[in-house]
C-alpha cells in the first residue's frame, strides 16, 4: 500500500505490519512548518488507529531527517511553534500531544541532518537508528529560544543530565556513535543500509501481537505521562515568551544573512 497525506508532505507505505512514514519536503530539508506538522499528525493518527499496523517507522526524504522549524515561517511573522495564545488545535500542539503518548512502537530512522525539532522528535521514539553520515543538534540557545517536544524531560531521562545539557543548553553537534554510547540510539548504520536494517528490525517487532505491544508500551509510558505533558505545557509557554525577543530576532536575522 502507498498513500500520501496533506499534498504528499508525508509519504506512507506499508510492508507487512510496518508502516513507514517519510517526511517529504526535501527541498526544505524536511523543515517543519504548520502544513508538515499537520501532515505528520494525520499520518501518525491514521497509523495508530489501523489495527493492521503494529509498528511505525519515521524517516526523511533526501539528505535530511529534518532541519527543524522552518525559519522562513518566523520571518513572515508566523508562530515558530506555539505560545500562550496558541491552543490545543494548533498543528504543533496536536502533533506533540499525540506523539508523547503514542500507542504503538515508534522507530526513528535518522537518514541525515537532524536539527532542532528534527532531533527533539526522536525523544518520542522507542528505538532510534542513525546513519553514519547523520549529525544532530538542537540550536535553541543559539536562536535565543528554549527546548520543545518535552525534550527538557525526555532527554535527561534517556541520556542523562550532563549529555542532555550539552544537547539542549549548549547546542553541540552529536553523531550516531555518541548517541549509541549514551543509550539514546540503538545502532549506527552505513547510510546505504539504514532503511533495510530498520525495516528488518521493525518487521521482527511487528510479528508480536499488537495487544501485547500496545499494553506494554502503555505500562512503560504511564509513570511519565503526567510529567511529559506538564513539561510540554511549560516549554510552550517559555517559547511563547522568548520568541520575538531581541535576542531571538537578532539570531534569526544573523542566520538568514549567513544563508543569503
Amino acid at each position: 500500500m502507498a498513500q500520501g497525506t496533506a499534498e504528499g508532505l508525508v509519504a506512507a507505505s506499508d510492508v507487512g505490519r510496518v508502516r513507514r512514514l517519510t517526511l517529504n519536503r526535501p527541498e526544505r530539508l524536511n523543515a517543519f512548518n504548520e502544513a508538515l506538522n499537520e501532515a505528520l499528525f494525520g499520518a501518525l493518527e491514521a497509523a495508530a488507529s489501523d489495527d493492521r499496523v503494529h509498528v511505525v517507522v519515521l524517516t526523511g526524504a533526501g539528505r535530511a531527517f529534518s532541519a527543524g522549524a522552518d525559519l522562513s515561517d518566523m520571518g513572515r511573522g508566523e508562530p515558530r511553534t506555539a505560545g500562550p495564545a496558541v491552543g490545543a488545535d494548533h498543528p504543533f500542539v496536536k502533533l506533540e500531544t499525540l506523539a508523547e503518548a503514542y500507542p504503538k512502537p515508534l522507530i526513528g530512522a535518522v537518514n541525515g541532518l537532524a536539527v532542532g525539532m528534527g532531533f527533539s522528535l526522536l525523544g518520542y521514539c522507542d528505538f532510534v537508528f542513525v546513519a553514519e553520515s547523520a549529525r544532530l543538534r538542537t540550536p535553541f540557545s543559539q536562536l535565543g529560544l528554549s527546548p520543545e517536544a518535552s525534550a527538557s524531560y525526555l532527554f535527561p531521562l534517556k541520556m542523562g543530565w550532563s549529555a542532555a545539557a550539552r544537547v539542549l543548553m549548549l547546542g553541540e553537534w552529536f553523531d550516531g556513535a555518541e548517541l549509541v554510547r549514551l543509550g539514546f540510539a540503538e545502532a549506527v548504520v552505513p547510510d546505504a543500509e539504514l532503511m533495510d536494517t530498520v525495516m528488518a528490525f521493525a518487521a521482527r517487532a511487528a510479528e508480536l501481537p499488537l495487544q501485547s505491544l500496545t499494553a506494554t508500551k502503555a505500562l512503560m509510558l504511564q509513570p511519565h505521562l503526567k510529567q511529559v505533558a506538564e513539561t510540554r505545557t511549560l516549554e510552550l509557554e517559555t517559547l511563547g515568551r522568548l520568541a520575538g525577543t531581541p535576542a531571538n530576532l537578532e539570531a534569526i536575522a544573523a542566520f538568514k544573512a549567513r544563508k543569503g
